[in-house]
Formats: structure tokens, C-alpha cells, sequence
């Protein structure tokens, strides 16, 4: 079997730009319908541009939409981190210290049933509480 190194080496390159190719596809669509400023008909507009003609359709996306990706990207992100932030307020706030010893000393027995916290530890916390 006769295959050149140079012949392995563009079969390689060429399979890695299809991969790189793809990975672009799906960025440009998940952009187009992950984009709420977009009308439905826009986005079926850009859907049938890309899908009729592929290579000029994602060109001309990110020729003219392009700029756009990486803001709608960060802004996503800050939302979701937002979003967590949120939630971690919201879950400290539910979680604060019990009241009463007993609460506490509950809590501190459902951690040591379920492994969370050793017997040595559960003692100690246990000393602390009950002063």
C-alpha cells in the first residue's frame, strides 16, 4: 500500500478543518437561536441562507453578526452567573443557624448519619453547642 507522508498529512488537515468546520456550524446556529433580539423570520431567514448555501451563509453570519456573538455570549454568562449568585443568597439566607440546641444538635446528627462529618467531629460540635 503506497500512501505518502505528505498524502497523510492533508487527509489529517483536511478531516481537522471539517471538524473545525462543523464546531463553527453549530456555533452559528446555537448563536441564531439562542439570540431573543431576533425575529422568528429572521431566524429563518439566516437558517435558509446557512442551510442553502453553507460556506457564504456562516461567512456572511459572522461578517455581520459576528460582533454580536461575543457580547450576546458574555451577557448569557453574567445572567447565569447572576442567576447563581442569587441562589446562593437565597440558600444561605433559608440555611441559617437554628434556633434552639435541639435543632442544631438534629443538624448535626443527620451530618454524622450521613457521613458528612466524622464522630470525633460530631463530639466536638456537639461540646460546643451544649456549651
Amino acid at each position: 500500500m503506497d500512501y505518502p507522508l505528505l498524502d497523510i498529512f492533508f487527509t489529517t488537515m483536511w478531516l481537522f478543518l471539517w471538524i473545525m468546520w462543523f464546531f463553527l456550524l453549530f456555533r452559528v446556529f446555537g448563536d441564531l437561536f439562542g439570540d431573543d433580539t431576533l425575529s422568528g423570520w429572521g431566524k429563518a431567514g439566516w437558517t435558509v441562507f446557512v442551510l442553502v448555501l453553507p460556506f457564504l451563509g456562516v461567512f456572511v453570519y459572522l461578517i455581520a453578526r459576528g460582533k454580536g456573538m461575543g457580547k450576546r455570549e458574555y451577557q448569557q454568562a453574567a445572567e447565569a452567573e447572576q442567576q447563581f449568585r442569587a441562589y446562593v443568597r437565597e440558600t444561605a439566607a433559608e440555611a441559617k443557624a437554628p434556633s434552639g440546641h435541639v435543632d442544631e444538635l438534629a443538624r448535626l446528627a443527620d451530618l454524622r448519619n450521613r457521613g458528612d462529618i466524622t464522630d470525633d467531629e460530631y463530639q466536638r460540635a456537639k461540646a460546643i453547642v451544649l456549651g
